[in-house]
C-alpha cells in the first residue's frame, strides 16, 4: 500500500504528463458533442451531408406547408364539384365568345367585300357610260367636221386618264383591311371620273353652242338674202338642180337627242341658204369692174353727150382705163357677143328668171355666144367703141327686156356683203 503511494509520490512529473493528454482528449470530445448538437447529418448512399438547423427547419416547414396545401386543395376539389363545373363553364363561355367574335369579323369582312364589289361595279358602269358618251361626242365631232360645220379636234383624253389611273386594281377593290371604304377616294378615281365628266360636259356644251350659233348665222344670212330679193322684186326660185328621185328627209324622232334635233335644224337652214345663194348667183348684184366704182353718168334722163338734148340713159357709165377687165356680175349664158350699133363691142348675158346684163363700148370681147359664164368671169376689156366720148364701161341691167337702174342691184350687193 505504501509502496504504491510512495511510488506515485516519488513520480509526480510522470503523473502530470499522463493526466494532461486525458484532459485534452476530454475537451475535444466535449467540443465535438457541442458541434454535433448544432448540425444535422443527412446520409444517402454512403454519403453524409451536414446542414444547419435553420436551413433544415426551413426545408421541413416548406414540405409541411406544401403537404397541407395539397391535402386541403384535394379535399376542396373532392368535396366541391361545382367549382370545377364553373371553371369548365367559364372556359366554354370564353370559347363561345371567341367564336362569336370571329363570326362577327367574318360578317364584317363579307360586308366590306360586298361593298367593294359594288363600288367596283359602280365605277365600271360609270366608266363605261363615260366611254360611250365620249364615243358619241367623237361621232358628233366627226360628223360636224365632215360636213364642214366645225373644224379641229374636241376629243378629251379620257382613255389616257383611265390608263394612267389604273382603276381596276384588284388589291384596291378586294382588300379586307380596315378603313378600306375611304381608299376609293384616296386613290382619286372618283375625282378622275368627275374631271372627265366635266370635260365631256364642256365638249357637249361647245358642240351645242357651235350648232346654235351656226343655225343662227345661217338663218340670218338666208333672211338677209331673201329680204334683198324681195326688194329687187325677185320671188321665183332659181336653182341649178336638174332633178332625181325624191328621197325626203324625215325629222328626228321625239326621243332623239338634242344634238340630232339641232343638227337637223342646221341642215335645213343650210339647205335654205344654199337655195337662196343659188338664186343670188344668177342675180347681178356684184360689181362689173374691180376696185371702187367711179360713175361718170347715172341711169335715167340726161343730156346726150353728142346732141346736147335730153335722152334716156339705159345704164350707168363707169370710168376706167382701156384694157381693164370687165367681169360678169352673175352666172348666166352669153346671148350677144359682138358689135351692136351705139354699144360698140357689146356682150349680153342672160341670167334666167328674166334678168339680163349688158356690157358696152368694149375694146375686146373675150366670150362667144352660147357660152356659160360664172360669177366674176372676164367677158371683155374696157374700151371706147360705138357712141363713146372716152374709155369707160356702159353697164345695163334688164328685167324681162326692160332696162332698170343697175345701182339698185349694186346697193343690194353691198347689203349682201358676207352672204355672197
Amino acid at each position: 500500500m505504501s509502496h504504491s503511494s510512495s511510488s506515485y509520490a516519488g513520480r509526480p512529473d510522470q503523473s502530470i504528463r499522463q493526466a494532461a493528454p486525458r484532459a485534452q482528449s476530454a475537451a475535444a470530445v466535449s467540443r465535438h458533442l457541442a458541434h454535433t448538437s448544432n448540425a444535422y447529418t443527412l446520409v444517402h448512399g454512403g454519403r453524409q451531408v451536414r446542414v444547419g438547423p435553420v436551413l433544415f427547419w426551413i426545408v421541413v416547414g416548406t414540405l409541411v406547408i406544401m403537404g397541407v396545401w395539397s391535402i386541403a386543395t384535394g379535399t376542396y376539389f373532392a368535396f366541391h364539384d361545382d367549382v370545377l363545373t364553373r371553371l369548365v363553364g367559364r372556359q366554354a363561355q370564353m370559347q363561345f365568345a371567341y367564336e362569336d367574335r370571329i363570326a362577327e369579323l367574318r360578317a364584317q369582312i363579307d360586308r366590306i367585300t360586298s361593298r367593294q364589289l359594288l363600288d367596283q361595279e359602280q365605277f365600271e358602269q360609270k366608266l363605261k357610260e363615260l366611254l360611250q358618251r365620249q364615243a358619241v361626242l367623237e361621232q358628233h365631232s366627226a360628223l360636224l367636221s365632215n360636213d364642214g360645220l366645225i373644224t379641229g379636234s374636241i376629243r378629251p383624253s379620257l382613255k389616257a386618264q383611265s390608263e394612267h389611273s389604273r382603276p381596276f386594281n384588284e388589291s384596291l377593290f378586294f382588300s379586307t383591311t380596315p378603313g378600306h371604304e375611304a381608299r376609293l377616294e384616296d386613290a382619286g378615281l372618283n375625282g378622275m371620273l368627275a374631271r372627265v365628266s366635266s370635260s365631256l360636259d364642256k365638249v357637249e356644251r361647245r358642240q351645242d353652242a357651235t350648232l346654235a350659233g351656226l343655225e343662227q348665222h345661217l338663218d340670218g344670212k338666208a333672211e338677209r338674202a331673201r329680204s334683198v330679193l324681195d326688194e329687187l322684186g325677185i320671188h321665183r326660185r332659181v336653182t341649178a338642180a336638174m332633178g332625181g328621185p325624191l328621197v325626203p328627209i324625215r325629222p328626228p324622232k321625239a326621243n332623239a337627242s338634242a344634238f340630232d334635233h339641232q343638227l337637223y335644224r342646221v341642215n335645213v337652214a343650210r339647205a335654205q341658204l344654199a337655195e337662196v345663194t343659188q338664186t343670188l348667183a344668177r342675180v347681178p348684184v356684184r360689181k362689173p369692174v374691180p376696185g371702187d366704182i367711179d360713175m361718170s353718168s347715172p341711169f335715167g334722163v340726161r343730156l346726150d353727150p353728142f346732141l346736147g338734148r335730153p335722152a334716156m340713159h339705159t345704164g350707168v357709165d363707169l370710168r376706167g382705163e382701156i384694157g381693164e377687165p370687165v367681169r360678169a356680175t352673175a352666172t348666166g349664158k352669153v346671148t350677144i357677143a359682138g358689135w351692136d350699133g351705139g354699144y360698140g363691142n357689146m356682150v349680153e348675158i342672160d341670167h334666167g328668171n328674166g334678168l339680163a346684163t349688158r356690157y358696152g363700148h368694149l375694146s375686146k370681147i373675150l366670150v362667144r355666144p352660147g357660152q356659160l359664164v360664172r360669177i366674176g368671169a372676164t367677158v371683155g376689156l374696157i374700151g371706147s367703141t360705138g357712141r363713146s366720148t372716152g374709155p369707160h364701161l356702159h353697164y345695163e341691167t334688164r328685167i324681162n327686156g326692160e332696162a332698170v337702174d343697175p345701182q339698185k342691184f349694186l346697193r343690194a350687193g353691198k347689203k349682201l356683203a358676207g352672204v355672197l
